[in-house]
């Protein structure tokens, strides 16, 4: 089956509202390579939105998992609970940037795990209000997708969003917006929208995701601890993204000197299986009553023994360090193509979370088409890239961190001659 019959099945099985990126169709991948039903080989600059930190079936995460088949599957953990999850949950709580005793949950997607944290917060607090910010993703549940701080395609057509969210702007050069802007807008926010008294968590990405990979500022992040101290609010750092060496440190918190209370945890926890947590203060943990938490696959058996791999993975082949240094190589490259292509503009990003921004060059306008051009090239010479940013005109880089040099220096070529053509 090729890829176009492939693609004619999916237009009259799935719903529209699935879109994808491509009409390429996987039935192989390794480490950083992708294989095609039309059998071309890819490389993959998308990791499954940043799913793949340790690569395509790293051989330990293919032995765990294998390891746990024969054993069992499932039990639910809620019903018949199993040393794996235990085990996962002593080996986060002693590597989350969080001072003091620390809990963790594990539930299945990003998106449950933010509403798991919500719902910890507000059972901690008593109360019920939260703050998001401007150009954020936290999921496309309803809680979640009022979390999210851009309209389509998230919100179209979904009708109202769930009481008691707000949003406060991010602070972004791109746009002019100024810490000292972000923070004057939260402080009237308290002033004319939800009295402090009554917010229970404030929730931020290190860095934002769908938003256009734009690291929240040190200053914002201190006074936001300063901010949440002040009036009992709980500080949430989404990390679903952002965790497990994607920023060079283990957790993008951990490149500010102040703590959240909590963070949410997913994407490459588990190495492409589908497990997600919530990790913080074990007095906020404990806040909601028993049964309050959980879910049928929450926690799976599978996912947490392929989670226990990435972990090895990450230590043992220093992949921290190696996404400082791959970081360091694509800015390089995108900031000497900067000096020639116009339409480039800000290189941002810690670590691996690198992304461009690419603008119209007369007007100085986001410019989304010539990120979909830059798409269609490199796809054509066998690299897959993805997009971000609220105007959708940011290519993000969402590579393997196994990902070898020669192949990397092969994409670093590709992408640079998709830029120019």
């Amino acid at each position: 089956m090729k890829n176009m019959d492939l693609d004619t099945r999916r237009s009259l099985a799935t719903p529209r509202g699935v879109g994808v990126a491509y009409s390429v169709y996987a039935v192989r991948a390794e480490n950083a390579t992708i294989w095609d039903a039309d059998g071309k080989e890819y490389i993959d600059f998308a990791g499954g939105i940043a799913v793949l930190n340790t690569g395509h079936r790293h051989p330990k995460v293919k032995a765990a998992i294998a390891a746990q088949l024969e054993c069992f599957t499932h039990t639910a953990y809620q019903i018949i609970p199993y040393e794996p999850y235990v085990a996962l949950a002593e080996r986060l709580n002693k590597i989350a940037p969080i001072d003091g005793l620390k809990k963790t949950a594990f539930f299945t997607t990003g998106a449950e795990a933010v509403e798991n944290a919500i719902k910890i917060a507000r059972a901690y607090t008593k109360r019920t209000g939260v703050i998001a910010f401007s150009g954020a993703f936290h999921g496309r549940t309803l809680l979640g997708m009022a979390l999210t701080g851009k309209v389509a395609p998230y919100k179209v057509d979904f009708g109202a969003m769930p009481p008691d969210i707000f949003h406060a702007p991010f602070p972004n050069t791109t746009q002019d917006i100024s810490v000292a802007d972000a923070l004057k807008h939260l402080e009237l926010l308290f002033k004319v929208d939800i009295d402090p008294k009554r917010v229970a968590a404030i929730i931020i990405e290190p860095v934002q995701g769908e938003g256009g990979f734009n690291p929240a500022p040190a200053e914002l992040m201190t006074a936001l601890r300063r901010i949440c101290d002040e009036h009992g609010i709980v500080l949430i750092a989404d990390e679903v993204q952002t965790g497990f060496a994607r920023t060079g440190k283990m957790f993008a918190m951990q490149h500010y000197d102040v703590q959240p209370d909590m963070m949410t945890v997913a994407k490459s926890l588990a190495g492409g299986m589908p497990l997600s947590g919530v990790i913080g203060r074990a007095e906020i943990m404990d806040a909601p009553n028993p049964g309050g938490l959980g879910g049928t696959y929450a926690g799976n058996a599978l996912a947490l023994a392929s989670a226990h791999a990435v972990l090895d993975v990450i230590e043992e082949e220093q992949l921290c360090a190696r996404a400082e240094t791959l970081g360091q190589r694509l800015r390089d490259r995108l900031t000497a193509l900067k000096r020639t292509v116009p339409a480039l503009g800000e290189v941002r990003g810690p670590g691996s979370m690198v992304a461009v921004e690419m603008n119209d060059p007369t007007t100085g306008k986001p410019d989304a088409e010539a990120v979909k051009r830059v798409q269609a090239a490199a796809l054509a010479q066998g690299l897959i890239l993805i997009t971000c940013g609220v105007y959708g005109n940011v290519l993000r880089f969402l590579y393997p961190l196994t990902i070898p040099d020669a192949q990397f220096d092969r994409a670093l070529d590709i992408l640079a001659n998709a830029i120019t053509a």
